[in-house]
């Protein structure tokens, strides 16, 4: 592994007390994994639990109320966190980011063949039908967002003719074969799921929509980074290693065999496979720096969803991403910054 010497802190003893750290199977939650698998959370003195949840609003509450201490996160979720939205406020910090790219948007067969998607779903309804259902994996996340912009290109109004559901992420293709929805957007390697059981097909990815757009992060709750930053930063530090790693073509077969092993176990390697095919695109090193000018595009695009009072600023909203944990992290490392992407 290329880790700087400097890795592990001086004033970071073996720590005593376990870091909690949640995540939801996908793809995009690989450098905790890898962090774990390698060894790099030993080398930085911590001793961590990642522990599995089954969706996004399990692992929110979760942090929410101090039973993790820290998570792979949707992008807009600590923005809906500071706001108080959903019925749940927490102040978190977002340490890094975890990936770019990586969401598939999937259509049921019937609405793959179509070839007109738009006229597809308008003579649906004025056959009188009900509306197609489209699932997100959560209300305040990158997906629905980003669905929501990719059905308005193909002509679709996604507030007048399809309706939305949010459905966990493993869940999606299942959904899907059962036909109690009619498409989803989920990170990988969910779409390739659907596709392998037959009940759909991965039609676009959102990097269409956002080349390079960011996806998760990892946050920490404030109450403890007021007692373990040190940790957090070493943490971070192990996370920002295991993505340069994942970027390197050489370890992808390892790589693979990490996710099967520790979280995918119930599909196959191809399956997980296809969250580095041309639509999802899965990147991880670029993405390590979570940059408040992307978060605020997701702030943009949540308040354009009627999802953010207008009483709360957009100081409250995006105070929980800053840099300060990334440049100390990255420093032991000699991590340059990424290169800016252009929002869409």
């Amino acid at each position: 592994m290329p880790l700087a010497p400097d890795l592990a802190s001086p004033r970071l003893r073996p720590a005593a007390r376990v870091m909690r750290l949640g995540f939801v199977p996908l793809v995009d939650a690989a450098p905790l994994l890898v962090a774990d698998a390698l060894g790099l959370f030993e080398a930085v003195g911590l001793r961590v639990a990642l522990t599995p949840e089954g969706s996004w609003a399990a692992l929110r509450d979760k942090l929410a109320f101090s039973a993790l201490d820290g998570a792979h996160l949707l992008g807009p979720l600590p923005i809906a966190l500071a706001a108080g939205i959903g019925g749940v406020e927490a102040r978190l910090q977002v340490a890094c980011g975890l990936s770019q790219n990586g969401n598939g948007i999937v259509l049921s067969n019937a609405l793959a063949d179509a070839d007109d998607l738009a006229a597809a779903l308008k003579a649906r309804i004025a056959r009188g039908g009900s509306p197609a259902v489209f699932a997100v994996v959560f209300a305040y996340s990158s997906h629905n967002y980003l669905l929501r912009r990719w059905l308005a290109q193909q002509g679709i109004n996604p507030d007048r003719d399809v309706r939305f559901t949010a459905v966990p992420p493993p869940r999606m293709a299942a959904r899907l074969a059962e036909g109690e929805i009619d498409g989803f957007c989920a990170g990988a390697p969910w779409g390739g799921a659907a596709e392998a059981m037959g009940a759909g097909r991965v039609v676009a990815g959102t990097a269409d929509v956002w080349p390079n757009h960011p996806e998760k992060v990892l946050g920490f709750s404030e109450e403890y980074l007021a007692g373990h930053r040190e940790q957090a930063i070493g943490a971070t530090a192990a996370i920002i290693a295991a993505a340069r790693w994942l970027d390197q073509p050489e370890n992808r077969s390892e790589a693979l065999s990490v996710l099967s092993d520790r979280m995918l176990w119930q599909l196959e390697r191809k399956t997980i496979e296809t969250a580095f095919d041309a639509t999802h695109r899965i990147r991880f090193r670029p993405a390590s720096l979570a940059r408040r000018s992307q978060a605020a595009w997701w702030l943009g695009a949540m308040r354009e969803a009627g999802h953010i009072p207008q009483s709360v600023s957009d100081v409250t909203a995006l105070a929980p991403y800053g840099d300060e944990l990334w440049h100390a992290a990255a420093a032991r490392l000699n991590e340059p910054e990424p290169v800016q992407e252009p929002l869409p």
